[in-house]
């Protein structure tokens, strides 16, 4: 902002006969200090003489730059950068009027680089030089940039105004270019306020207060409401407009930082080199003046951030409720926030807050909010899983963690992923919020990404159902699953699985060629009806749960069948050949593919080069 301030300057003072205002002082030892600073005195009253006869904007220019080089003969480390220039001029005209009504030693007594051991040795040797009789001091500089120049102490520029109050009334052993210079600079204005207006005012208005003339005060307070009240009417038009990732909404809200942005240096301007501002007190003002520019960066850096990550996310690839969305918001709003930190530890440090010691704090800070919210670190870090891992995205359908329930109640669709925790819309409607922590190590079922839907049932038929009427069933529905348009032929499953306690039991297993769940049951409700009408084509039935009574004359066993059964078994016996627990090894080599399948009449059975024929039967053994 400083450097803003001076580039106005210079466009409204025209500097071409002026002295350099970088000009360097020797202050290469006490001697030459202090002669830099008489020297600088005379340049004073030389200036300010001719800026009084003939005030202009080439006349104001040599005066104001007197405090700029003043500032480089005092150890102003212990000032805030935001008011080093006005505290170095201050001191520098406190100190001419102290110095002025004392008694001055010969410059030779001070001690130079290239002298001989002054009478002080011992004050040469520490590298400190003090005027006999007050507590003005010239001191080395051991530390800094400035390292190795003498320059008048910190002390000393604090005890400057107490040294001024007290000697003001002793008479001057030395000619000044007006009686009590600096009450003088306190009154001159710049050339854009004649001086005239200023000593034309009543006498309470020259008064002073808090070190600095009451209508400046004044003058201060309509500039600065003036300047609030315009940024504020900017405030409240650039909030009208609802905040989206258009550039003319991004350009409506920056205008407020951009207005107090072009405002600051406006008034330091005026406040510093028209209005004149001195004193104590006055550095208010400019304390003011440099938080509100940091307020107005922070706030064109957060504007800017956001808006960024706003045109990224307005991407149709990316919804707005993404886990992607909030990633690229933290991405875009973690580089905003440490733009800003950077710029607040340079505020911090304009204004003579001490920096290290908030980095030294937020470091301990840090560690204290990390351990409190550790709950909350844990969330980010499954965020970051999630993210890697991809599971499912905003909009899918999934299964997530174990329910018992047979009416499976964790299914939803996710509504949004958070950095912190996940939004599911269950089945039921409801909204489910689960940690990002604990989210992330479910068992995470994305049925979304299903590319077919599985189709499983099992018929249940009366056992009243004949062979050949199953293999009619069976075959039907083969040739159904195999001609369905929207069901996958591989694999496309029926096969007769068993006997239930009521029913003869065939399983259906296929996937049909859809995804969503309103498809799936469109095409499942049209192969189960199919299924319905070769069942009942077949003449058979579905069998539901029941017990049949059967009354009929018990007709007995059948004696014959039974003899010849009992009676090949003991010949099994009589030959050592019972096949329990075991077959012996020659008789399973006998019996092993000795059946035909497929069976006979199907397509794949062949009659030449098929398997091997039956072996012949046992002979009956008569009993």
């Amino acid at each position: 902002m400083r450097w803003l301030v001076l580039f106005l300057l210079l466009l409204k003072a025209d500097v071409s006969g002026g002295a350099n205002l970088l000009e360097s002082l020797d202050t290469s030892s006490p001697r030459a200090t202090f002669s830099s600073f008489w020297g600088l005195t005379e340049k004073a009253a030389h200036d300010i003489s001719v800026y009084r006869a003939s005030p202009s904007r080439a006349t104001q220019a040599p005066v104001f730059r007197i405090g700029e080089q003043a500032s480089g003969l005092f150890d102003l480390s212990n000032v805030p950068p935001a008011s080093r220039r006005e505290a170095g001029a201050e001191a520098f005209y406190l100190l001419w009027e102290v110095m002025s009504r004392l008694e001055l030693p010969d410059p030779s007594e001070i001690p130079d680089a290239g002298s001989g051991e002054a009478e002080d040795g011992e004050a040469k040797r520490m590298g400190r030089w003090r005027l006999p009789g007050t507590a003005i001091t010239i001191a080395r500089v051991e530390n800094g940039a400035r390292a190795g120049e003498f320059l008048f102490t910190a002390d000393t520029v604090r005890g400057a105004r107490r040294s001024y109050e007290t000697l003001r009334e002793l008479p001057y052993r030395r000619p000044m270019p007006a009686p009590d210079v600096y009450r003088l600079t306190q009154s001159l204005t710049g050339w854009m306020i004649p001086l005239a207006w200023g000593e034309s005012l009543p006498d309470w208005a020259n008064a002073t207060v808090l070190d600095q003339l009451l209508w400046k005060w004044i003058a201060l307070l309509v500039l600065f409401g003036l300047a609030f009240g315009f940024v504020f009417a900017i405030l409240r038009w650039a909030r009208r407009g609802v905040w989206e990732a258009s550039l003319h909404s991004y350009l409506r809200r920056l205008s407020t930082p951009l207005a107090i942005l072009a405002f600051v240096p406006l008034l330091q301007f005026l406040a510093t080199y028209q209005l004149n501002v001195t004193g104590e007190a006055a550095d208010a003002p400019f304390y003011v003046l440099e938080l509100a520019h940091g307020l107005a960066v922070v706030w064109f850096i957060w504007l800017t951030m956001s808006w960024i990550g706003e045109v990224i996310i307005a991407s149709p690839r990316i919804s707005a409720r993404s886990l992607d969305a909030h990633l690229i918001r933290l991405a875009t709003r973690s580089v905003g926030i440490l733009a800003i930190l950077v710029l607040v530890f340079r505020v911090a440090h304009e204004l003579g807050i001490p920096v290290y010691g908030l980095v030294t704090g937020a470091g301990v800070g840090g560690l204290a909010i990390a351990l409190a919210a550790r709950s909350t670190l844990e969330n980010f870090m499954g965020t970051l899983n999630l993210y890697a891992d991809r599971p499912v995205r905003v909009g899918e359908l999934c299964r997530y963690g174990e329910d018992p329930a047979p009416d499976w109640q964790r299914v939803g669709t996710v509504e949004e992923i958070g950095l912190r925790s996940t939004r599911i819309r269950g089945l039921d409607r409801t909204i489910t919020t689960i940690p990002n922590a604990e989210f992330s190590n479910m068992h995470i079922v994305n049925l979304t990404e299903r590319d077919q839907r599985l189709l499983r049932t099992v018929l249940q038929l009366r056992y009243e159902t004949t062979p050949e009427q199953m293999r009619y069933v069976l075959a039907k529905l083969r040739e159904l699953l195999l001609g369905h348009p929207k069901v996958s032929p591989d694999p496309a499953r029926v096969r007769f699985v068993g006997y239930g306690p009521y029913s003869k039991d065939v399983e259906v297993n296929c996937y049909l060629r859809c995804q969503g769940q309103n498809v799936f049951l469109a095409i499942q409700e049209d192969v189960l009806l199919r299924i319905d009408d070769i069942v009942r084509s077949a003449g058979t039935g579905f069998a539901f749960p029941s017990r049949t009574t059967y009354h009929a004359r018990d007709a007995g066993l059948d004696a014959d069948l039974r003899g010849e059964a009992e009676a090949l078994v003991e010949s099994w016996r009589a030959r050592n050949k019972l096949p329990f627990p075991e077959f012996e090894e020659e008789e399973r080599e006998r019996l092993e593919d000795t059946l035909e399948y497929p069976p006979k009449g199907s397509p794949d059975h062949t009659s030449s080069g098929g398997p091997s024929a039956p072996p012949p039967a046992e002979p009956k053994v008569n009993g």
